[in-house]
Order: structure tokens, then sequence, then C-alpha cells
């Protein structure tokens, strides 16, 4: 599968995003998927993961409550709703696909696939 993220962006603290990651390919549903960011200095990090048919969803401590993560199989798109944006958010966002056995993957060993990252910056 070959991921594609969009929807980054510059926006103020306090204001929303919404990123899509688009793939290709008729086995959309078999992966489950998730989204990873990395800031400036720091290792790649959880954002949040979506179980194969959606039903399933779990995210990191820190977009709790603030961040939403949605598919839509019939359109091989998933998406990522990120509001009450902090400076912290500020990162490389990307999307990526596993074929592990579990509803839902936070470890970003687990994803063989992986789009080409989207720029998030939030000003503060």
């Amino acid at each position: 599968v070959q991921l594609q993220a969009s929807g980054g962006g510059l926006v103020q603290a306090g204001g929303s995003l919404r990123l899509s990651c688009a793939a290709s390919g008729r086995t959309f549903d078999r992966y489950v998927l998730g989204w990873f960011r990395q800031a400036p200095g720091k290792e790649r990090e959880f954002v949040a993961t979506i179980s194969r048919s959606g039903d399933a969803k779990n995210y990191a401590d820190s977009v709790k409550g603030r961040f939403t993560i949605s598919r839509d199989n019939a359109q091989n798109t998933m998406y990522l709703q990120m509001n009450s944006l902090k400076s912290e958010d500020t990162a490389v966002y990307y999307c990526a696909a596993s074929t592990f056995l579990t509803p839902i993957v936070p470890q970003p060993t687990r994803y063989g696939y992986w789009g080409q990252g989207t720029q998030v910056t939030v000003s503060s």
C-alpha cells in the first residue's frame, strides 16, 4: 500500500487542522492505521491508531480529548482531526499502515508502510 499524507500547515494556538492520508490499492481495510509525529531533534512518537473496521481507537495521552482519528474504507482515506492545537504539537506528521494482527497498534516498529509526512506548525 502507498500512503500520501496532506492537510498540514501553519495555525495559531487553539486552532484546528484536519490531516488526511490517502492510500492506493484495494486492500485498505486489511491494515491497521496510525498517525505518528516527529519534532526537530526528537524521536518519532505515536499519536493515534485505528483498527481495520474503525471501531477501536487509541490515542497518546498528550492528544486525548483534542485529536480524533477516523477512516473511510470506501474512500481509502484516514483522517486526523486536530483541535485546540498547542505549540508542542508542532511536528511532521506521518501516516502509516500495519499488518500486525492486534486491533490497534501504537508501536511504530510494527508499521511497514509510511507516508511522506506533512508539516504542522502551531504558532503561540
